[in-house]
This record gives structure tokens, C-alpha cells and sequence, in this order.
């Protein structure tokens, strides 16, 4: 962080230890006007917004059915078993890339979002959840004439609301913070979302792709404090929500795993 507030000259140096040298706010003036950032930013958030949305909903209808008891849905332990089965063995890397291929999802949106759309460590957390809600407002429902899809969205995902905040909030955390995924199902730069956009930059960043209205910019910083500025803008909105939202982490992990 100190390294992006400071001038070029001093990182150069080597006079930037914790606090910034000569403080300045140009490398963060020259990344926010770049066209690749802020093109990057919002496919980052049309990712967030889309894959969170998704994920929510079949994360809760599919938590609901195997949160019942076997003599309610004999196939339950069968389809937990399964989901299991995903967590500890994967497909490959080729397979998935293949998958994706040939369903034409490459170089789109729904290639970020969809092969995630079920996180099965969600499901679990949530199925634990809607378990220890007591079984007699399910059944009070039943006897009102209530069916399931009623029962769910009127009783469960009210009563549910701390295990909701944590599924979801683990679902926006790791849709901004994926890199990988972009970079092997995008072909284009210019399709990759944010956290993908910044580790190409960190590994191999391209000064001469800055277009002429910005060599003036350019040559007011450094790469170092280009790259500085970009991961700290990059990381900035997970940083200032989550000490907020931590209470949440930590209350629904308990409520939603624990079980007497």
C-alpha cells in the first residue's frame, strides 16, 4: 500500500518501507481512467451479481430436499453422497475445459458462473441449517395446506437469514477474488474479469499498449507502483466490507454446522 501512494523515484530508491515517500495519488489516477480496468471492474461485477443470484437460489432448493429425514425422501443420503463424492474427486482440468467448449460458453459470462452455480460446501452448510429449525413449524404448515415450495420460502428462508448471510457473502467473496477460471475460459483480454486482468498485469504488465493521451501519466510513475495501486484498488471493496460483515462469517458457521 505504502508503494502505491508513493513517487516513482523514491520505490526506485528504495526509501518506501511502512509508510508512503512523497505522497501521491497518480498511479491510482492513471489505473481508474484506464479502459481495461474499468472494463475488467465490470464484468468482475456482473459476475458478482449474477453468480451470487444463481448460486443463492439453487444452493436453498437444493439444500431444502436433503435436509429432510430418509423417510421423507428415500433418495437423500444417495444425492449427499454424490455431492460428497464432488468435493473429493474432480473431473480434471481438461474434462472441464472440454465441458464448457463444447456447451459454447467460452469467452462469455455464464462461463464464470454457471460451472460453480451448486458450491457443494454451501449446500452442505445450508442443509445443516434448515435441519435444526424445529420440524413442528414444517409440519404446522402441512397442516394449513401449505406445500413445500410455500413451506421453504415462507418459513425456512426467513428463519434461515444468518446461514443465508454467510453462504451468500462466501459466494460474492469468492466470485471477485477468481483468477484462474478467466484466464483458461476468456481467449480475449479485454473478456477477462478483474482478479484475472490484475495477475496478468502483475506477471507481464504491457506499457507499450497505453494509449497516447496517457504517456503523460505514464511517465509519472512506475511499474511497481502501477501494479501496487491495482491490487490495492482490486482488493479495496472485500477489505472495507468484511470487517463489517464478519459476525455474520463466524455466527453462521457455528449456527449452520453445529447440531445437537
Amino acid at each position: 500500500m505504502a508503494v502505491s501512494f508513493s513517487e516513482s523515484a523514491a520505490v526506485a530508491a528504495g526509501q518506501v518501507t511502512f509508510w508512503p515517500v512523497d505522497f501521491t495519488l497518480k498511479s491510482y489516477d492513471f489505473i481508474v481512467s484506464r479502459p481495461e480496468f474499468l472494463r475488467s471492474l465490470g464484468i468482475t461485477l456482473e459476475r458478482v451479481v449474477l453468480g451470487t443470484a444463481i448460486n443463492m437460489l439453487l444452493t436453498v432448493m437444493v439444500a431444502y430436499p436433503l435436509s429432510k429425514e430418509v423417510k421423507a425422501f428415500r433418495l437423500r443420503t444417495v444425492y449427499v453422497w454424490i455431492f460428497v463424492f464432488t468435493i473429493l474427486f474432480s473431473g480434471g482440468l481438461v474434462p472441464w475445459y472440454m465441458t464448457i467448449r463444447y456447451t459454447g460458453l467460452l469467452d462469455s459470462i455464464w462461463a464464470l458462473v454457471l460451472p460453480g452455480a451448486v458450491p457443494v460446501f454451501n449446500v452442505i452448510l445450508l442443509l445443516n441449517f434448515f435441519r435444526g429449525l424445529p420440524k413442528e413449524l414444517e409440519e404446522s404448515c402441512f397442516m394449513d395446506g401449505a406445500g413445500h415450495i410455500r413451506t421453504l420460502w415462507s418459513i425456512y428462508v426467513p428463519l434461515s437469514l444468518p446461514g443465508l448471510a454467510t453462504v451468500g457473502l462466501f459466494t460474492i467473496v469468492g466470485h471477485w477474488n477468481a483468477w484462474f477460471d478467466g484466464l483458461i475460459l476468456m481467449n480475449k483480454p479485454e473478456h477477462y474479469p478483474l482478479s484475472s486482468y490484475l495477475q496478468t498485469i502483475i506477471i507481464n504488465f504491457d506499457f507499450s499498449q497505453v494509449k497516447q493521451e496517457d504517456i503523460h501519466k505514464l511517465s509519472q510513475i512506475s511499474t511497481r507502483t502501477s501494479k501496487a495501486a491495482q491490487i490495492i484498488v482490486g482488493s479495496l471493496p472485500i477489505l472495507l466490507v468484511y470487517p463489517f460483515l464478519q459476525k455474520y462469517f463466524v455466527k453462521g458457521i457455528v449456527l449452520g454446522s453445529v447440531k445437537e
